[in-house]
């Protein structure tokens, strides 16, 4: 490592401890922990004022989960341990249906908005759960988290429990590469023969269904196979979903029996769909890419959204990290500097989510039901630890 190179790192570090602690967290938990019913407000306009009290199931879960790692990994706040308990009474108390299947939005006060036929939330609020085990020394909440995640493996598997999303048959990318997550941070305080079983029915589906060499990408779905369905749908990329499983890949390689040849899939994975997703015009990651070259269907196929670019930032330094390569740190700063001049906000804090491609603001809303304190302070956070851990 050159001279420049540490004080680049020692440089970047220091602003990622920095903005966590006296921007992203401080917004959230001012503008946005509900300190009446329990749980956090996500649905903030640009300054932090409130515009819908629905409560993305989600995030309570996500934030749950944030506030537990800060705990772990920055300082030892109480108000982060007691923010992240807050979240996980609420889901608790109010967030799973009878059928043990979560809500996806609520009311401020618990009560049922909607439904949808993911298991997105039972995968945040299993981190959450975990990770707040961890940090308040709380066996039960593992115990819960455990339970939570087998409940949810077994959704999954149920034929007719959770409505088909389509009538093609086939493997999804995105239950795939959360599942890589979900048992990374319960290894951490449990072990279950589910957790390895897991890890490698996901690993197989990557590597074997949903990556192509042909196309150099993960596919977001594939058919029963792991054929190309070569319809607008089937064609589609999403580099940042494809970054963010490189770098899961990496976190979670030294749970498995050759870790090296995890480390190495990711990496392949990274390269791939770093050249997929940055934008060579305007900088940053483009949301969505056909694999045969067609002009993607979705309405925001070009816009630059706040968290591949933080999945970048991330994946990118782990690169580094592995290899010593200095082109991946050359990659990090790209993606690095093009993030904080483009989505950070030095008048209101926190960050924008919704760039047009030429990096000017679409909207200025800091969440929704979609976007809250996830993706960047997770960025913050884990881009900080990678730095030390390469700064020894």
């Amino acid at each position: 490592m050159t001279k420049e190179q540490r004080t680049y790192l020692e440089e970047c570090r220091a602003r990622y401890s920095n903005d966590f602690k006296n921007n992203i967290m401080p917004f959230w938990l001012k503008h946005g922990l509900d300190r009446r019913n329990g749980g956090v407000f996500t649905c903030l306009d640009r300054d932090g004022t409130l515009m819908d009290t629905t409560k993305s199931v989600w995030f309570q879960g996500r934030f749950g989960f944030i506030a537990a790692y800060a705990y772990n990994n920055v300082e030892k706040n109480p108000e982060w341990l007691a923010a992240s308990k807050s979240c996980i009474d609420f889901i608790l108390a109010h967030c799973i249906d009878s059928d043990g299947h979560m809500f996806f939005t609520v009311t401020a006060e618990g009560a049922e908005v909607q439904k949808r036929r993911y298991v997105f939330s039972e995968c945040f609020a299993t981190i959450a759960m975990a990770e707040y085990s961890l940090a308040s020394g709380d066996p039960s909440y593992a115990a819960k988290a455990l339970e939570l995640f087998k409940r949810t493996r077994e959704m999954l598997e149920r034929p007719g429990f959770l409505p088909p999303k389509t009538t093609q048959k086939g493997f999804s990318h995105s239950i795939t590469m959360m599942f890589f997550n979900v048992v990374s941070v319960l290894k951490k305080v449990v072990n279950d023969p589910a957790l390895d079983e897991q890890l490698h029915t996901s690993l197989d589906l990557i590597e074997h269904k949903l990556l192509s060499d042909r196309y150099k990408t993960i596919l977001e779905g594939v058919g029963e196979n792991g054929e190309l369905i070569d319809t607008i749908a089937g064609r589609v990329i999403n580099p940042g979903h494809c970054i963010e499983t490189s770098w899961f890949l990496m976190d979670s390689a030294p749970y498995f029996e050759n870790p090296d040849h995890v480390r190495k899939l990711a990496l392949k994975i990274f390269d791939y769909d770093f050249e997929w997703g940055w934008d060579k015009e305007y900088g940053g990651i483009i949301n969505f890419r056909d694999c045969k070259g067609f002009p993607p269907q979705d309405y925001s196929q070009d816009m630059k959204f706040w968290w591949p670019q933080c999945e970048t930032i991330i994946a990118s330094l782990y690169a580094y990290k592995l290899t010593g390569d200095s082109r991946y740190l050359d990659i990090h700063r790209m993606a690095n500097d093009w993030a904080f001049a483009h989505f950070a906000d030095d008048e209101f804090g926190e960050w924008y989510g919704y760039l047009h491609r030429d990096g000017t603001v679409a909207q200025p809303a800091k969440g929704n039901i979609f976007k809250g304190p996830f993706h960047v302070p997770r960025m913050m956070i884990k881009a900080a630890m990678l730095c030390d851990e390469i700064l020894g």
